[in-house]
């Protein structure tokens, strides 16, 4: 059962969509993309959730966040198939709002012991009756009722798992990278960024990462070639571009290297799969 409706009055935070689901067996979607944040919940069983090659084995209890323009996919387990509640949502303060209760880029799958008031929330969402502005207004107020029953949890827990995440100067490095890999950066860069040498920034990253920093800006750029190469309609040399390749025969042959495909082939391949996903959701709901 699911809701849906077009783009709210609102600029700051808005709902998109909400539902719950009862998966049947290795029920899956994706991999495909969404233009706006989706969060989904886990009400029972567990299942798996795929994104920039990383698998979350999750089950009841725990949910985990799909970023906008992201591909990504999830599938119920073979024996014990989920049974979960999502909620699609977007606005210029979302992303801070993220942020403050605990997810990011870095922080996409969580845990929370509130799942009973989430499903009340979605629940009250589905049921409403109310038309026009008020029922704008009554949705407003439930999707804030939400992200406040989920900060009374996940404000604690994430500042327990920022106390024990990767190095600082290795966060400060995939920030610089996250915001920079369109530009012509290399390792010498970031080095100056984090503020320590190139070769103790190169060891930080072997050590944690199990990469050369060179090797993770590549993966990085490509990993965002992947995106654009399946929910756009740019040219290769265009998102050679976007990803920080001056030359686009570059970036065919180091995304040819990792894939296995040339990127002409892959977005084939992929766009057939994301439209069939696609097609897949829509009936479902």
């Amino acid at each position: 059962m699911t809701l849906q409706d077009k783009k709210p009055p609102f600029q700051d935070l808005y709902l998109c969509f909400c539902g719950r689901s009862i998966c049947q067996p290795d029920h899956s979607i994706g991999p495909a993309a969404h233009p706006n944040y989706v969060l989904h919940y886990i009400l029972e069983g567990k299942g798996e959730y795929r994104i920039n090659n990383h698998v979350y084995s999750l089950s009841a209890g725990q949910g985990f966040l799909m970023k906008p323009n992201i591909m990504s996919s999830y599938k119920a387990d073979h024996t014990t198939p989920w049974k979960y509640l999502w909620i699609g949502f977007d606005g210029s303060y979302a992303k801070k709002l993220l942020s403050q209760i605990g997810l990011s880029s870095r922080t996409l799958t969580f845990s929370a012991n509130c799942g009973d008031k989430l499903l009340e929330v979605i629940n009250r969402m589905l049921e409403c009756d109310a038309d026009g502005i008020s029922y704008h207004l009554y949705l407003q107020t439930q999707l804030y009722v939400f992200f406040y029953h989920l900060s009374q949890v996940l404000s604690v827990e994430s500042n327990k798992l920022h106390s024990g995440q990767q190095n600082y100067y290795i966060r400060m490095a995939e920030e610089f990278v996250e915001k920079y890999y369109a530009q012509n950066i290399h390792v010498q860069d970031i080095a100056d960024y984090v503020g320590i040498c190139r070769s103790h920034l190169t060891t930080l990253f072997q050590d944690n990462l199990q990469m050369s920093p060179s090797e993770y800006i590549t993966h990085f750029r490509l990993t965002r070639a992947h995106e654009q190469l399946a929910i756009s309609n740019f040219s290769i040399g265009k998102i050679a571009e976007i990803c920080g390749y001056q030359d686009s025969l570059v970036f065919s042959r180091a995304f040819k290297k990792m894939t296995g495909m040339t990127p002409t082939q892959y977005r084939r391949i992929r766009q057939e799969e994301y439209h069939l996903s696609i097609e897949k959701i829509r009936k479902k709901k």
